[in-house]
């Protein structure tokens, strides 16, 4: 390749500060997204979140990205799309996103293991046939489950 060229691509390249540094260094661990608190989580939803961290989230908990889409309200070829086209996610999935992420990492913490928390998930609760997994299809279920697992690790049966 000519050096004409590299230059011409290098003007087209979108220039980014690096703002998810886990995601440039591989990182395979949740707490390296982890956003704990509100404001800061919300100011982050706002600028967007780069799509390697959805792929990296993925990748980290097991599930499917197509599975991981659906979850947050896109389809996988939207996502696919965004990575081609070096766009951040949209605020509303940005939001979602980073309050998945926080809920897996709290789930490890409290469970010991994602493969723990997964399987809590699939679990319907107590006294009942709804299951959390089926409930983090919205920002509002990803809080309600977070609720929930903060009220059994101080003892309360769910």
């Amino acid at each position: 390749m000519s050096v004409n060229k590299i230059n011409s691509n290098k003007k087209t390249e979108r220039k980014t500060i690096v703002s998810e540094p886990a995601v440039a260094y591989g990182s395979t661990r949740l707490s390296a997204f982890v956003i704990k608190d509100d404001y800061s989580l919300i100011k982050k939803a706002r600028h967007g979140v780069d799509t390697h961290v959805f792929y990296s989230l993925a990748e980290i908990i097991k599930m499917p990205e197509k599975t991981l889409a659906s979850v947050i309200n896109l389809s996988p070829r939207t996502i696919s799309n965004y990575r081609d086209q070096n766009k951040d996610l949209d605020p509303n999935y940005s939001e979602h996103l980073l309050k998945l992420i926080n809920l897996y990492n709290l789930g490890e913490e409290i469970f010991g293991s994602l493969e723990e928390f997964t399987l809590w998930l699939a679990r319907p609760f107590w006294n009942s046939e709804e299951k959390p997994i089926d409930l983090i299809n919205t920002s509002g279920g990803v809080d309600l489950v977070a609720e929930e697992i903060e009220k059994l690790a101080q003892g309360y049966p769910l």
